[in-house]
């Protein structure tokens, strides 16, 4: 059995009911113990006065304000009654021995036969020693008091389940005020059922949580757009860079298929191993940068000497690629995965290659938590339309420098940030790729 309603609306307006339903409880019932304390002292002060100005008159002498009064018996020290009200009609407020046993001021509360036709009747005393041991005790029915008590609670009984309806009400308003931009944001968000339409959620006045959250989720709207536009991108420039080979290899196999000379059939044969090789190598990026996203990609670290290494690459690259490739630097040790390295270094080389340069110059030097190497060819540079994407997938901008299908900078980056580090690049007559691994 469910006790609290599914609605967060509902669930909100009667935690408020019920804190509110506590709350008045609580003050309603402190007004009507400071009330009553208060009704019961005003009795008590009345007494006092009535006290004070029968004490003064027997001072005087005069029994007389004591029989005038209403309520008031005076009595010596053994308890007999020297002077009274004529309302008493003989009633004796206090016994003898209560007489005997007073002792400067007291005050008390009991039910004495004084109503009408002898009924029983509330009354409060005061009572005080006068003279030379003499007892005075003035008294006042509270009746009026304990119905006026009785008159405040049935208010209070009354108002407690009004006034929380009432507040009840307005909590229910005011929950439903604030949080219909909520069911705005809820209805507009399930109506979005893809990234493509540009829909977004609508702006929230204000500057509250609600006008934060509706901000934020977005903002979150817009950056997931834009990373599946991305991807969009991605797919659509894999299948593109895929189908060529493909057509290709299914077009030397057909050819071989069809053809007699053994020699034809051969150069068929070897130009779809190329191909084959082409598409090998394209799955093995994607699935680099595929693992580098996920976080997954595994490099298995060891002491290497970055200046010893590239020398060793330069030496083997340098005649593959065409290129004159110097290294300077001192060396330096640098727990990293050379395999990984070495496939950034055919990277820059291939690249540095494609835009058509002939030298090669790699700088090795040491920075405070870092190592810096920076690959400078004395091609054309970065064109500008790809300075700030040139380490994006399939990224050739309008005059080319990627190598083969254009992954070449992103799986150089991917290999630099799997090993903790960076890489960026500028322009500086030439293109200048700089990398950067963390000290050991």
């Amino acid at each position: 059995m469910r006790l609290m309603p599914r609605s967060l609306r509902s669930r909100l307006v009667l935690l408020f009911a019920a804190g509110t339903l506590a709350a008045l409880v609580l003050c309603l019932s402190l007004l009507f113990v400071a009330l009553d304390r208060e009704l019961r002292t005003s009795v008590d002060d009345d007494l006092s006065s009535r006290g004070d100005d029968l004490v003064a008159a027997l001072r005087d002498g005069d029994l007389s304000a004591v029989t005038s009064d209403p309520y008031a018996q005076l009595y010596n020290a053994d308890g007999t009654v020297m002077a009274g009200s004529a309302s008493l009609a003989g009633q004796r407020l206090l016994q003898p021995a209560e007489v005997r046993a007073i002792r400067g001021m007291v005050s008390s509360s009991r039910t004495l036969p004084l109503g009408p036709e002898g009924h029983a009747a509330d009354v409060r005393l005061r009572s005080r020693v006068v003279g030379s041991g003499d007892v005075l005790t003035v008294a006042l029915p509270y009746g009026v008091v304990e119905q006026a008590s009785s008159r405040q609670m049935l208010v209070i009984v009354a108002a407690v389940p009004l006034l929380a309806a009432v507040l009840a009400g307005l909590g229910w308003t005011l929950v439903r005020a604030a949080l219909r931009p909520v069911d705005v944001l809820t209805r507009e968000a399930a109506a979005i059922s893809t990234l493509e339409n540009g829909r977004r959620l609508p702006a929230v006045a204000g500057d509250d949580e609600i006008a934060r959250l509706a901000a934020t989720l977005d903002a979150m709207l817009a950056r997931l757009a834009v990373a599946f536009a991305r991807e969009r991108e991605f797919v659509d420039d894999a299948s593109h860079e895929l189908r060529t080979p493909v057509a290709v290899l299914r077009g030397e196999i057909e050819l071989a298929l069809s053809e007699d000379d053994p020699a034809e059939v051969r150069r068929s044969l070897l130009a779809a191993q190329d191909q084959v090789d082409r598409l090998a190598r394209l799955t093995e990026d994607l699935l680099l940068l595929a693992r580098e996203r996920d976080g997954s990609l595994a490099v298995h670290r060891e002491p290497v000497d970055l200046a010893d290494l590239a020398a060793a690459e330069a030496r083997a690259l340098g005649p593959a690629m065409g290129l004159a490739i110097t290294v300077r630097g001192e060396p330096v040790v640098v727990e990293a995965d050379p395999d990984r390295l070495r496939q950034v270094f055919a990277n820059l080389a291939a690249n540095s290659a494609a835009a058509g340069a002939a030298t090669v110059a790699v700088r090795i030097g040491m920075e405070r938590t870092a190592v810096r190497l920076e690959w400078a060819d004395d091609g054309p540079g970065f064109p500008p339309d790809v300075l700030a994407s040139a380490f994006e997938r399939f990224v050739r901008g309008t005059s080319s420098r990627a190598s083969g299908a254009g992954l070449g900078l992103s799986i150089v980056r991917a290999v630099m940030i799997a090993h903790g580090g960076s890489a960026g690049i500028r322009n500086e007559g030439g293109g200048v790729v700089t990398v950067r691994l963390p000290m050991n």
